[in-house]
């Protein structure tokens, strides 16, 4: 059983600080997939990987923990940004919606911490599966849930279920109303559908910016997505509100 717990969160952030392909903690290979060396964070931490494996009896719950801690630091400032703004709303009666003021902070967060970034969503690593329903779903179900709030807080479970979307097949229809509980499973199929839609939509300018294909537009990129959130918040409240 994995005793990650029992190691200082102060120890934790620095071994997720540690993931940048140029370090001792990983390398990478011919196939440009990267790997994880308990080795090399051991030596990241001033420890010998004995006393890691003290805490992290092998390598799958040492890739769980700084999964789970990297989902969890990018949670706290997507939830700090949105608390921060303060009256933002999810149908836009402030000058920048919560969804928007949500998507900003994940955006800055991905920018400051690209490495951070690349271990929960680039290359997956080879021989890892995250345990089922482990701590790094748990992590991201946070982070959904700030997302979530941001854009269908102040709509009922009736507004949700009529939401404009194209018609969904009925085997979809029946996947997305099957979704367990405690994340996206809470919603209508329809809410479901539009969530994803949009999480694809902020999700992908972010990776297009953090591994520098969008640099092109140099200073310009903070507006460009701005004015691009704002325009898919605009369409997710039209969506719902159509009727």
């Amino acid at each position: 059983m994995c005793r990650a717990a029992a190691l200082p969160v102060k120890f934790l952030s620095s071994a997720v600080a540690t993931w940048r392909l140029s370090a001792p903690s990983c390398s990478t290979r011919p196939s440009g997939v990267p790997k994880v060396s308990p080795r090399g964070v051991a030596r990241s931490l001033g420890m010998t990987v004995q006393a890691l494996y003290h805490y992290f009896p092998s390598r799958g719950s040492l890739v769980t923990s700084l999964v789970a801690k990297a989902y969890d630091d990018l949670a706290d400032a997507v939830q700090a940004a949105v608390d921060t703004a303060g009256g933002g709303t999810s149908t836009g009666d402030s000058a920048l919606p919560r969804l928007v003021v949500a998507t900003e902070g994940y955006r800055r967060w991905a920018i400051a911490h690209p490495e951070h970034f690349q271990l929960l969503y680039g290359t997956p690593l080879r021989y890892y599966a995250a345990p089922v329903d482990g701590p790094t779903t748990q992590a991201v179900r946070r982070m959904g849930a700030v997302f979530e709030r941001g854009m269908f807080g102040g709509y009922t479970a009736e507004q949700l279920a009529a939401a404009e979307m194209p018609a969904l097949s009925a085997e979809l229809r029946t996947y997305l109303e099957s979704l367990p509980p405690g994340g996206l499973g809470n919603l209508p199929a329809p809410a479901t559908a539009l969530f994803l839609s949009a999480w694809g939509h902020m999700h992908g300018l972010v990776v297009l910016e953090v591994f520098g294909h969008t640099a092109y537009l140099g200073d310009h990129q903070a507006e460009i997505f701005r004015v691009t959130m704002r325009n898919m918040t605009a369409d997710i409240n039209r969506r719902i509100l159509h009727a």
